[in-house]
C-alpha cells in the first residue's frame, strides 16, 4: 500500500476570520470541488459561535462565509452529506448545552452556492437526532443511516437515525447496548459507520475508556450488538472512517490511550479485513512538545473519498482547519 500525498493546506488563515474553530466536515462534489464547514466564534459554546463554509475549486479555497447562525445561541458540529442525487445536506446542532441541543439542517442543489432556509430535523427534539458529528452513509438499498449519540450529565450512548425516504423523515434505532457498570467514564458517542455487505452494518465509536469501541448490526442498523472494545487506543476524541471502492477501510484518529488525553498525533490507518486489524499508519500531524493543550491539538477528523482519492480535514490548534488530499494505492 502506498500513500501519495497530493496536497496538505490550511483552508484559511488562522484567527483572520474568528478567534477559534473546531469540528470540521467535508464533502466531495461531482465536479471535483470540495466543500468544508466547521463551527467558529470566540470559543466553543459561546453564543457567537456559528457554522462557516468554504469551497475549494481550481483556484483554491474561497474565503469562509457564515452559512448558519442563531442569535444568542451557539451552533455545533456541522455535518455535510451528499445524497448522490444532486442535493447537499448541512446538518448542525444548536443549543446552549450539549444535553439540550437540537438538530437543524439546510440543503443546497447548486453545490453549496446557495442554501435553503433552516429547518428542525425532528420537531420538538432535545438531545440531538440525526448525525451528531460524522457523515451519514447510504446503504445498498438506498437507506440513509446517520451516526448519532445522546449525551446527558451522567451517560453517553450511541445509536443511528434511519431514513427510508431520502432524508425527509427519520426513525431512531435501538441504543447500542453496553454494560454501563463496566465503564469507568460516561460511555460512547460519535460513531462512524460502514456497510460490509447488504444488511451488515458496523460502527466504530468514540469512548471514555481508552480505546475505540465497536458494534455490529445484521438488520440494516435497526438493532446493534453489545459494544465491545477494539485494540485501537482512543483519547476520547473524534474519529472518522471511509470505505473505499476496493473494500479497504481508512480510519483517521488520535492513537492515544487515555480519557481526554493529548490530541496529538493524528494518523491514518488502513484495514483490509473489515476493521478486525489495522496497519499502514500514516502520521498526518504531530507536535511532540506542545506549549499548551491548544498548541498540540490536531483533532476531530472528517474523511470522504472518490475512487482511490481520500480527502481529510481536521482541527489545527483550534485556529484553522487542515485539508489533505491523498491518493491511496493498494498493491
Amino acid at each position: 500500500m502506498v500513500y501519495n500525498v497530493k496536497s496538505k493546506e490550511h483552508i484559511f488563515e488562522g484567527k483572520k476570520f474568528f478567534p477559534q474553530c473546531h469540528a470540521s466536515t467535508l464533502v466531495a462534489l461531482d465536479n471535483g470541488d470540495i466543500l468544508s464547514a466547521w463551527f467558529a466564534g470566540s470559543y466553543e459554546g459561546h453564543s457567537d459561535v456559528a457554522i462557516w463554509l468554504s469551497k475549494r475549486g481550481q483556484r483554491g479555497w474561497s474565503d469562509p462565509i457564515k452559512v448558519a447562525d442563531v442569535e444568542e445561541m451557539p451552533c455545533w458540529n456541522p455535518v455535510l452529506f451528499n445524497d448522490n442525487k444532486g442535493t447537499i445536506f448541512l446538518f448542525y446542532k444548536v443549543g446552549k448545552t450539549i444535553p439540550s441541543w437540537f438538530t437543524m439542517f439546510k440543503t443546497s442543489t447548486d453545490d453549496g452556492d446557495t442554501w435553503s432556509e433552516p429547518k428542525e430535523l425532528i420537531k420538538g427534539d432535545t438531545g440531538g437526532r440525526g448525525p451528531v458529528r460524522n457523515k451519514p452513509i447510504i446503504l445498498s438499498d438506498n437507506t440513509f443511516l446517520a451516526p448519532a449519540s445522546k449525551e446527558t450529565e451522567t451517560d453517553w450512548d450511541a445509536f443511528v437515525d434511519i431514513s427510508k425516504d431520502g432524508g425527509k423523515t427519520w426513525t431512531k434505532s435501538g441504543m447500542v447496548p453496553r454494560d454501563a457498570d463496566q465503564f469507568e467514564g460516561k460511555g460512547l458517542i460519535q460513531p462512524t459507520l460502514w456497510e460490509s455487505k447488504p444488511g451488515m452494518v458496523h460502527m466504530l465509536i468514540r469512548s471514555t475508556e481508552g480505546f475505540i469501541y465497536r458494534s455490529d448490526s445484521e438488520d440494516n442498523g435497526l438493532s446493534w450488538s453489545k459494544a465491545y472494545p477494539t485494540d485501537l487506543p482512543n483519547n476520547n476524541s473524534g474519529i472518522d472512517l471511509i470505505k473505499l471502492e476496493n473494500g479497504a477501510l481508512v480510519l483517521v484518529y488520535n492513537p492515544i490511550k487515555g480519557n481526554w488525553a493529548a490530541r496529538t498525533p493524528i494518523v491514518c490507518s488502513i484495514s483490509y479485513d473489515n476493521g478486525n486489524s489495522w496497519e499502514d499508519e500514516l502520521v498526518l500531524e504531530h507536535n511532540e512538545k506542545p506549549k499548551d493543550k491548544t498548541d498540540g491539538e490536531f483533532s476531530y477528523p472528517a474523511i470522504v473519498s472518490r475512487g482511490n482519492m481520500v480527502y481529510i480535514t481536521y482541527t489545527w490548534k483550534r485556529r484553522s482547519v487542515i485539508f489533505y488530499e491523498i491518493e491511496i494505492t493498494i498493491n
